[in-house]
């Protein structure tokens, strides 16, 4: 049997750093490999990662590792990079209007997940009431990387994509407030917390986590452009520094580390700072290596020969969950917004879970408390199980529900051109095959001033368009325009796709429903 050795052990030698380089590397290029399987598959990408650790451990290479305080140090080490990633490369007009009701997901929607859950195994487990709502608030967080991993083909609208962005990036800061105050309440001899009592401690901390989170966002934003020179790596370096630094400085003084980090992510990514495609394309790169080392290291603490034990308990909670949990949560924290049922019922099938629920499982053992080691084994297997239940479902759940949208634009990011300097953004366009664009010619856009179409991707094949070629559907377009006419150029060409070419006249859907004030999907 092969030890897996500390970095930090003064018994390290250099041929323990060559086996750990040697078994890194495969294991990242591996990693790198196996996310065409996950595409081609439908298959989160963290299903193959957690793969990856089983083989590697005691069950297949022989790899010891049982260490849970490690695993919780450098679990909480990832998902600061991973939340990082998630806040530099999210655009605010893309979730601003999915704040309040994510916000509400986040907490309210929280609150309800975890007395559901608790309720449940408290009556079926036989647990008491503390670790019970432990079990709950451990299940509590989303995962919206999974989500996107399985919906990257199939479009969804904004209202959607921002939501679950949102509520992925809030949900984890009182999830990890909750998950650490049970584990302590539920040490020998610790004095019961009145719920409103810790209720009150976590809305402070998050209070406080969100100023430290949008000053340091803001004021090292402002100090880095200021201060940086013209590299662009050397900045890159500043900005994902700025996030760490944000939790580093909300946990120094105990408030919620993970939601500073989350929201000076999102400020820094959103104050029009110079080389944004450098820095987001380093944040996406260490949050990808982050989670493949978490993924990896989760796989390695896992004993496959005991996970069969929990298999019938993680399938009756994450039934709970499913069914139950998540789709009250939605209820309660969008039924003020009166949103359609079709979205509630999506949200509700789109929660799946990913790292952080298995990272939390190591909470209560690092922490001693009595009659929670067998949770780490029950929520790698729900996380497993329903993963497999929930993803490859996901894009046809959406179109079934008619929440994909017949055109689709994203950014492009390109590093040869200093587009931020010359204030320009680069899109392309996916045209469905439900699209109106269909048999548009390029001159009848009529695309805000100084955007244009300069290729066309038809068949495999590239083109550049004359003002009389017409849209198919299945085509790509790269669209050039001025940063300050995106928002109007992505609006104009979402117009078209509903209403075809006559958008914008008088006659249209659109220009009828803003004269009687109502939907425009009403009126077609």
């Amino acid at each position: 049997m092969v030890a897996l050795t500390s970095v930090t052990s003064s018994g390290m030698t250099l041929d323990d750093l060559t086996r750990v380089l040697l078994i890194g590397s495969v294991v990242l290029l591996v990693a790198v490999a196996a996310v065409r399987l996950s595409v081609a598959s439908g298959m989160p990408s963290l299903l193959i990662y957690l793969g990856i650790g089983l083989a590697l451990g005691n069950a297949g290479a022989g790899i010891e590792f049982s260490d849970a305080s490690t695993t919780r140090v450098l679990g909480y080490a990832a998902l600061v990079l991973i939340l990082a990633e998630g806040g530099l490369t999210t655009k605010w007009s893309n979730i601003r209007r999915s704040v309040a009701p994510a916000a509400l997901l986040s907490t309210v929607g929280v609150v309800v997940s975890v007395l559901v859950v608790a309720a449940v195994a408290h009556t079926l487990l036989d647990l008491s009431w503390t670790i019970s709502l432990l079990l709950g608030a451990v299940l509590a967080s989303t995962d919206a990387a999974a989500v996107f991993a399985v919906l990257r083909n199939v479009p969804i609208p904004r209202r959607l994509s921002g939501m679950l962005e949102a509520e992925a990036g809030f949900n984890d800061a009182p999830v990890v407030l909750l998950v650490v105050a049970l584990s302590a309440q539920g040490l020998p001899g610790a004095e019961p917390r009145p719920w409103w009592e810790l209720l009150g401690a976590v809305l402070a901390e998050l209070a406080g986590g969100a100023v430290v989170g949008l000053a340091v966002g803001y004021l090292g934003g402002v100090a880095l452009r200021r201060v940086a020179g013209g590299s662009s790596a050397l900045f890159s370096i500043g900005v994902v520094t700025l996030t760490v630094l944000a939790y580093a400085a909300g946990a120094a003084v105990h408030v919620s580390g993970f939601l500073a980090t989350y929201l000076a992510a999102l400020v820094l990514g959103n104050m029009g700072l110079p080389n944004r495609t450098s820095f987001q394309s380093f944040a996406t790169a260490l949050g990808w290596i982050a989670q493949i080392g978490l993924f990896v290291l989760l796989g390695l603490l896992a004993d496959p020969l005991r996970l069969d034990e929990q298999l019938g308990n993680a399938v009756v909670i994450g039934l709970v969950l499913l069914v139950l949990a998540r789709p009250l949560s939605v209820l309660a924290s969008t039924v003020w917004f009166r949103m359609p049922w079709r979205d509630m019922a999506f949200l509700s099938w789109a929660g799946l879970r990913g790292a952080v629920p298995v990272v939390l499982a190591t909470v209560p053992l690092v922490a001693g408390t009595p009659n929670t080691g067998w949770m780490f084994d029950l929520v790698f297997v729900l996380v497993v199980v329903f993963t497999i239940v929930q993803a490859p479902p996901l894009p046809w759940v959406a179109r079934r529900l008619g929440l994909t949208e017949p055109v689709h634009s994203i950014d492009v990011a390109l590093e040869s051109t200093p587009l931020v300097e010359i204030g320009a953004d680069v899109l392309t366009v996916n045209v469905g095959d439900e699209s109106r664009l269909h048999g548009v010619a390029i001159f009848e856009l009529r695309l805000p001033k100084g955007a244009m179409v300069t290729l066309v991707v038809r068949g495999g094949e590239s083109f550049v368009p004359e003002q009389h070629t017409t849209v198919r559907h299945g085509d790509q377009l790269l669209v050039v325009t001025p940063s300050s006419a995106r928002q109007a150029t992505e609006q104009r060409i979402r117009a078209l796709s509903r209403e075809g070419r006559l958008a914008g006249w008088g006659n249209s859907a659109s220009e009828r429903a803003r004269r009687l004030g109502g939907n425009p999907r009403r009126l077609t």
